[in-house]
């Protein structure tokens, strides 16, 4: 029984129809398939001028470029004169073999593959009562013109960024990594949107049992539409339950190159700017792109700075909340003395206070996020005035939780990887509720239930907390924190299980 003692309805069934589309393929049929839609567009044909021999025209407008159904279609069929004289068999076979301009033609026998045609960008030509159709690739290449990447600024590196197109994605990949062991295959998931889902690796390189397992799962999806990041991600990480990131995803091509290279596989989705890299351990998500661009030590000692920001917006309301409730002798008395006399007026508690300036703190980013630019900028100015120096003045929080709070938060900023840093904001107030109900032992607590939560996920079959946690009981080398210098870096990562180690003399 369901709740107020309704009975819960099975789930309906989720048959897959095949074919898809009943019926020969003639025009008529495919009039049928695209009645009311106006944008389908039936012309009849004569075949090098002879009224006698007359051929159907099919294409989607928008779908096909007009010039090349012109010029690489229409044109040669109406002035051959040789397409017009031979018979209708002839003339077939001639269009099929080469008569005409375009660069590509493919022999269609049923609706399902004509269909898929039409709605891919090609032109289809048929002879009435014959169901069969010839598919010229006529499809426009209309789509966002390759920009720099908004969310991982290159400052020495290059400055194209993937767009929503595939052809241009993998062709970006192509131009970045040359080599002829890149393996491309494509999947089609989705039954109403049918995406195109192109898995990339090196053969000789990344594991085989890792691109068997991808392929395995992209396959298993099974589902009406794959349009958000969300539609793939979900489906084929280990672990659900979880905030933390488990696939890395990149705008640029070439890091995303760089982790073909190393032995990951790739997944490039229509549609999604994006590119997937896996398997991923934590520490991949604490490298910037520009890190490999920087001199090496500069760059360790900017990763060492991104994991004591993790560890600072993690921990640091937690632990004020612990000592400011529970543990005063901890502060130093000059500092005790003036929490004490900031807090003198504030009419709430500091747990209260702290968890409220975090809401706070969140609303105005989520706000930011998703107004207009310039109306979002306004917002954070405004909401920075409020929650700041007015919240202050009118003794509702005190200034020393104003700034654990925006010490934590700009903390935060320095995550490469927005995913792990909403993870951490979630932890973050799992941990301050702790320290201001339990005290140390209750962060403690937390960081004993976080550190066996991120040691129980894998990614692939690897552990999560890599290279600093052991993969099937044998101990994996790597370099979580500080980077090496590139000539001295010459095996890629053990726990990747690649083909071939050595990278480098």
């Amino acid at each position: 029984m369901g709740f107020f003692g309704h009975t819960p309805r099975p789930d309906p069934p989720h048959p897959r129809k095949e074919p898809r589309l009943e019926g020969g393929l003639t025009p008529e049929n495919l009039a049928r398939v695209f009645e009311n839609c106006v944008d389908y567009n039936r012309r009849s044909v004569c075949v090098g001028g002879n009224e006698a021999l007359r051929a159907e025209l099919v294409f989607i407008a928008g779908m096909v470029r007009m010039e090349r159904v012109s010029d690489y279609v229409l044109r040669p069929l109406a002035q051959d004169r040789e397409l017009g004289k031979s018979g209708e068999s002839v003339a077939w076979e001639k269009m099929r073999s080469g008569a005409l301009y375009n660069l590509s033609v493919s022999e269609r026998t049923t609706l399902d593959q004509a269909v898929m045609d039409l709605i891919g960008g090609n032109c289809l030509l048929l002879f009435p009562g014959r169901e069969r159709a010839l598919s010229f690739n006529t499809g426009t290449e209309e789509k966002r013109s390759i920009g720099d990447p908004e969310n991982e600024i290159s400052v020495k590196g290059p400055r194209d960024s993937f767009v929503e197109n595939l052809r241009t994605n993998t062709s970006l990949t192509r131009r970045h990594l040359k080599a002829p062991e890149l393996r491309i295959e494509e999947q089609i998931v989705g039954r109403q949107t049918l995406t195109p889902v192109d898995i990339l690796w090196v053969e000789g390189i990344a594991d085989p049992q890792t691109v068997k397992e991808l392929k395995r799962r992209v396959e298993c999806i099974d589902i009406d539409a794959l349009l958000a990041t969300g539609n793939l991600e979900e489906y084929i990480i280990d672990e659900m339950d979880t905030a933390f990131p488990l696939l890395q995803y990149t705008e640029r091509p070439d890091r995303f190159c760089y982790g073909l290279c190393q032995g990951r596989v790739g997944i490039l989705v229509e549609g999604i700017p994006l590119g997937y890299l896996a398997p991923a351990v934590i520490g991949d998500f604490l490298r910037a792109p520009q890190d490999r661009s920087e001199n090496w030590l500069v760059a360790s000692s900017l990763t060492a700075l991104r994991w004591l920001c993790l560890l600072v917006t993690l921990y640091l309301p937690g632990i004020y909340m612990a000592m400011v409730d529970f543990h005063p002798e901890m502060i130093p008395t000059r500092l005790a003395l003036s929490i004490m006399a900031a807090r003198r007026d504030v009419p709430f508690s500091a747990l209260f206070e702290t968890l409220l300036l975090l809401v706070a703190f969140e609303v105005l980013q989520e706000a930011g996020l998703r107004l207009p630019q310039s109306i979002g900028q306004t917002v954070s100015i405004l909401g920075g005035l409020v929650v700041g120096s007015a919240a202050v003045e009118a003794r509702l929080i005190s200034p020393a939780v104003l700034v654990v709070v925006a010490i934590a938060g700009i903390a935060g900023y320095t995550m490469p990887s927005q995913d792990l840093a909403a993870a951490l904001r979630i932890w973050r107030f799992f941990l301050t509720l702790l320290g201001g109900t339990m005290g140390l032992f209750g962060m403690t607590v937390g960081t004993a239930l976080l550190v066996g939560h991120l040691a129980g996920l894998e990614s692939f079959e690897v552990a999560y907390l890599t290279p600093f946690a052991a993969n099937a009981g044998e101990r994996v080398e790597g370099h979580a924190v500080f980077r090496q210098p590139l000539q001295t870096d010459k095996l890629r990562p053990g726990y990747l299980n690649t083909g071939n180690r050595r990278k480098q003399r």
